[in-house]
């Protein structure tokens, strides 16, 4: 999912969460029209109106507005269905969703930050997506296993049905690394922090990190976690979060700041994507993120000035989960069960989620398509969104599909963020304080 101001849109929706205990109950949505209910006979559904909440994936409200009005304006013409579009920003949109379960009063269809799935699957307020649903749409078959993994909860019918594919990447400044007399990007860690010491110079740094962002926190220490054998929920889906290698891969990721000194102390409270800024300004020489071309392009770097290769692991070659580098990122599509308009809000998912459309849509947004037969497109054969397309096929693990995933990543992220700033501030951070940090956040934790 994206990452902009994600934060604050979990610290915002942590209380609601909590009130509604993740057992609101589906609420009857969409816009109600003359038409009356959904039938099996594709001419009913002309002239039927339905509601489309959109989450903000381009350069502001009004981009997304430009993008996705010509798109159903083609769906209206093809289907003669009309919707209504509202754009909502990140940091509205999970309390707006959550607010919908239980007023009753929500969209027909609706973009979700895929890591929200099984927290929302768990509200009972989304259509599951079984395999007569999924025929509706050409198959589950035609999406891409990474993509449907982090769609759900395991052993269930997905919540939502992928629209957007990301992956996270490291990104390095060709030139830095050649002034620096650095051949090649690093494959382990410690050749990252070797390498980001040596081009920590001059005011410049050798990696910049969005210390603030909650979310981006999260990611990061989930992989660095997942590459130790660890996971941060059991088998039950209890918090086991101050483990020894959870606690451990906090300290990795903290101590870029910390113990290396390889990311300005002021990255400590990045939380609106200044690490891009830092990174195409050549304040920075790495970062790690997710699809960054558009928004790199937009600060004036150019493609040939930097490349791209997958995140480092602890030992070079790994594979399982040790060889994990990524999150699976995305954002996807979901159809609120009560709906007045079940065939028609599924007939909008079928257009946004058909290979026309999601080459037109990934191809603006920088994105990757979910759907295999897309990913082809010339549009997705540049050299960085190989490597992404090969680290989401490869390397890449959804986050926790838990109902309490949600608090997992406000709760966890913020105490990332604080150890950050305990950094920023020259106090200590040690294996005892991260373990006490992760230990209040499970206790905070409710009761799974």
């Amino acid at each position: 999912m994206r990452t902009s101001s994600t934060s604050s849109r979990l610290l915002a929706a942590t209380a609601l969460v909590a009130a509604l205990g993740l057992t609101a109950t589906a609420c009857g949505g969409g816009s109600s029209d003359s038409s009356g209910g959904d039938k099996s006979d594709p001419a009913s559904l002309k002239g039927q109106t339905i509601t489309y909440w959109a989450s903000n994936q381009g350069t502001s409200l009004d981009n997304d507005k430009q993008v996705l009005t010509p798109e159903l304006n083609k769906f209206t013409q093809q289907t003669g269905i009309k919707v209504k579009l509202e754009v909502i920003g990140w940091a509205d949109l999970l309390n707006r969703i959550l607010a919908a379960t239980t007023s009753g009063q929500g969209p027909d269809v609706l973009n979700i930050g895929n890591t929200w799935s099984a927290s929302l699957q768990a509200t009972g307020a989304l259509m599951p997506w079984d395999a007569t649903a999924f025929n509706t749409i050409g198959g589950k078959d035609r999406f891409a296993p990474a993509a449907i993994a982090a769609a759900g909860a395991a052993g269930k019918d997905p919540a939502a049905v992928p629209l957007y594919s990301m992956a996270y990447g490291l990104y390095y400044n060709k030139k830095m690394f050649a002034d620096a007399g650095i051949a090649n990007p690093p494959k382990t860690w410690d050749e990252l922090v070797t390498d980001a010491k040596k081009l920590t110079t001059g005011g410049h740094y050798g990696l910049a990190v969005e210390g603030s962002n909650g979310a981006e926190n999260i990611h990061h220490v989930f992989v660095l976690a997942k590459q130790r054998g660890s996971d941060w929920f059991d088998s039950s889906g209890k918090a086991t979060f101050d483990t020894p290698a959870n606690v451990a891969a906090v300290k990795q990721y903290v101590d870029f700041i910390a113990a290396d000194k390889v990311a300005a102390k002021g990255n400590a409270e990045y939380s609106q994507n200044q690490t891009i800024t830092d990174f195409a300004t050549g304040k920075a020489a790495m970062m790690m993120w997710q699809s960054a071309a558009t928004s790199i392009k937009s600060h004036g770097m150019s493609p040939d000035q930097y490349g791209v290769v997958p995140v480092p692991t602890q030992t070079a070659g790994a594979t399982g989960d040790a060889g994990v580098t990524s999150m699976v990122a995305g954002i996807n599509l979901a159809v609120f069960q009560n709906t007045k308009h079940k065939a028609a809000a599924e007939a909008l998912v079928k257009f946004m989620t058909s290979t026309p459309e999601q080459k037109i849509l990934n191809g603006t947004y920088g994105s990757l398509p979910p759907v295999k037969e897309a990913q082809s497109d010339a549009a997705f054969q540049t050299p960085d969104l190989k490597v992404l397309a090969s680290v989401l096929g490869s390397s890449a693990a959804p986050l926790p599909q838990v109902p309490n995933e949600a608090q997992f990543e406000t709760l966890v992220g913020t105490a990332v963020k604080d150890l950050f700033a305990d950094a920023a501030a020259g106090k200590p951070v040690t294996t005892d304080s991260v373990k006490a940090a992760l230990t209040k956040a499970q206790q905070q934790m409710p009761a799974s």
